[in-house]
């Protein structure tokens, strides 16, 4: 063992065992200190908090707390810190790589009854919010001051701002606009022993190290957010959205990585494969070519005029990189059919499917046809269909492999899929996760992405502001043992990759 090593916490070198917990008195110590409301302990009361939007892995935790305020919060961690027991934060569970599985020895903190909003200030363009604020209500509140907050992820309408922050959530307007990190000022948030801490400020910076930017991602590993204040865009003027249809996705790639090359930053910019639009278009009738191998949807918003010359632009080139059909949306309508197309992707998967796997890759813009090239062979080694949305503009991918848990082998055949996936995307010089986390899902390939020492110091970060390694253990960051077992299995052909873990 080398020095740097031996300087790690212990749940850096091996999984810690933390089943030892006298839940007598942490259940004795959480009614001291909650209304009864807040405080569920019976098992079948827990069921709902199985899990988040991952729903392959269940697992029940010993308690679920929901506190109403900050202070709340910081009770409920310090008696968890005191008798050393681990605690998951949750909000409103529509995250999709199990960030938010309960912790079988564990307390599942949810953060759904904070869902005030503290302040709007029209002039800063800002609003203060509480966690359990949905991301799209935010936008509704400041909609008569002119005023919509940018990111939208495709989960907008139910999921919560502090899920946003915890795997720093995009959306498909997110190329222009940025992630959940480039539209938060200032968080305010509980560490594990009850210290409420602010990073970030209402100015445009902040001293000292960017912590505001680390926290973002960062899946509820490091505090458990209380409050966010976040950034406000005023509406454009106007909007129009381009569908671009191809005849191969190899073409429809290229033509992605033109726009950006020549200079253009559309509003949003996704793509979706002949499978996905079929699956989509029976379901919302959005208008799509069912014809064409892939589709873009290109969005320009500004001032009239600005729009006008940015939509003539995009069009040349995608005519010029081999675009079968250009259509212009004619008014606003239309263009909202188009979205409300791609935004229904996930639940169209679900209408024609039992059940579906949601993969989330990230590669270079210029790869993007090369990886559904290889995704259409692997729907021949696998046995199982895929449909597939991207975040183009960013490269970041959505593959929906399609799987029935009902019939023996294809939950596993899934798997391997997606694992299968996720390695093709490190390989073609990109990442394993953009936009859902890492959570249980992906904790396997984080051995793949990242070497040992690069491991070493997620560790030691973690470690300077939960010692212990309670908040969310075992997510995101996985240990040296887990990553040489790891290493063993890739060898020996695999395994079921989180056998501990319950099943459905």
């Amino acid at each position: 063992m080398t020095a740097a090593t031996a300087s790690l916490p212990e749940n850096a070198l091996r999984e810690v065992d933390y089943s030892q917990v006298d839940v007598a008195r942490l259940i004795g110590e959480l009614r001291a200190v909650l209304p009864p409301v807040a405080l569920l302990h019976d098992s079948e009361d827990m069921r709902p908090y199985e899990c988040d939007g991952l729903s392959i892995y269940r697992q029940v935790p010993l308690a679920v707390v929901l506190p109403g305020t900050e202070a709340e919060v910081a009770a409920v961690l310090k008696i968890c810190h005191s008798v050393g027991v681990p605690v998951v934060a949750r909000g409103a569970g529509t995250g999709l790589s199990g960030g938010a599985l309960p912790h079988a020895h564990g307390v599942l903190l949810s953060l759904a009854r904070m869902n005030k909003i503290l302040t709007i200030d029209p002039l800063a363009r800002t609003a203060v919010v509480q966690p359990g604020v949905r991301n799209l209500r935010i936008s509704e509140e400041v909609a008569p001051h002119g005023l919509y907050y940018a990111p939208d992820p495709s989960s907008q309408i139910a999921c919560s701002i502090g899920g946003n922050v915890a795997e720093n959530a995009g959306g498909v307007h997110c190329l222009k606009y940025g992630l959940t990190v480039h539209n938060v000022l200032r968080i305010r948030g509980v560490t594990i022993d009850g210290e409420v801490v602010e990073v970030g400020n209402h100015g445009l910076d902040a001293p000292g190290y960017d912590l505001l930017a680390l926290m973002h991602g960062s899946e509820g590993m490091l505090a458990v957010v209380t409050e966010i204040t976040v950034k406000l865009t005023p509406k454009p003027q106007f909007a129009q959205c381009v569908l671009a249809a191809f005849d191969d996705v190899i073409k429809a790639g290229e033509a992605v990585a033109a726009v950006i090359a020549a200079g253009i930053i559309p509003a949003g910019l996704e793509m979706m494969d002949q499978p996905a639009t079929a699956a989509v278009e029976s379901f919302v009738h959005a208008g799509y070519p069912l014809d064409a191998a892939a589709i873009l949807l290109c969005e320009s918003d500004g001032t009239p005029e600005e729009v006008a010359e940015e939509i003539q632009r995009m069009c040349a080139v995608l005519e010029s990189h081999g675009a079968t059909e250009v259509r212009i949306s004619r008014d606003e309508a239309e263009r909202m059919r188009f979205w409300a197309g791609r935004k229904a992707a996930f639940p169209a998967a679900g209408r024609i499917s039992a059940d579906y796997y949601c993969m989330d890759g990230t590669i270079p813009r210029k790869r993007l046809g090369e990886m559904l090239t290889a995704i259409q062979g692997m729907e021949k080694t696998y046995d199982l269909r895929c449909i597939n949305v991207f975040h183009a503009g960013d490269g970041n991918m959505h593959p929906l492999i399609l799987f029935d848990a009902n019939v023996p082998g294809e939950l596993e055949r899934a798997e391997e899929f997606g694992a299968a996936i996720l390695d093709l995307s490190v390989d073609l010089g990109g990442t394993i996760t953009g936009e859902h986390g890492v959570g249980i899902e992906k904790i396997n390939q984080m051995c793949r992405q990242f070497n040992v020492a690069e491991r070493q110091t997620f560790f030691r970060v973690k470690a300077a502001f939960d010692p212990k390694g309670l908040l969310n253990p075992g997510k995101a960051i996985p240990s040296m043992n887990r990553c040489a077992e790891f290493g063993r299995m890739h060898v020996q052909g695999g395994q079921v990759p989180h056998p501990e873990i319950e099943r459905f």
